[in-house]
């Protein structure tokens, strides 16, 4: 113990060890797919992504079918539309392109 707490200071006050984590177990889901053939499941881990971004987006294709978010993720690419953001507007400017979701 005294060589971990020399390597890890903060071992005293994390006393769980890596081995016993399991990634597995720690992400859950708020309900299954009715028709698992027809969804899918996402997750990301260490990605250089902004949060607040990544929400806003995510949240602008939640329910939306797979070509209809395909083809409006290509148009914000393009810079045809916007990612309307709802949540997380400090700082964050304006545009006409919002409009069309009534901002």
């Amino acid at each position: 113990l005294a060589q971990a707490e020399s390597r890890h200071p903060y071992r005293a006050h994390f006393p769980i060890a890596p081995e016993s984590v399991q990634l597995g177990n720690m992400v859950k889901y708020s309900r299954e797919a009715t028709n698992g053939s027809k969804s899918c499941k996402a997750m990301g881990v260490d990605l250089r992504v902004h949060y607040k971004n990544t929400y806003e987006t995510a949240r602008a294709i939640k329910g939306m079918a797979l070509r209809t978010a395909q083809a409006y993720l290509e148009d914000v690419c393009e810079k045809k539309r916007c990612v309307p953001f709802r949540k997380y507007t400090g700082c964050i400017g304006r545009t006409p392109q919002a409009k069309e979701f009534k901002m």
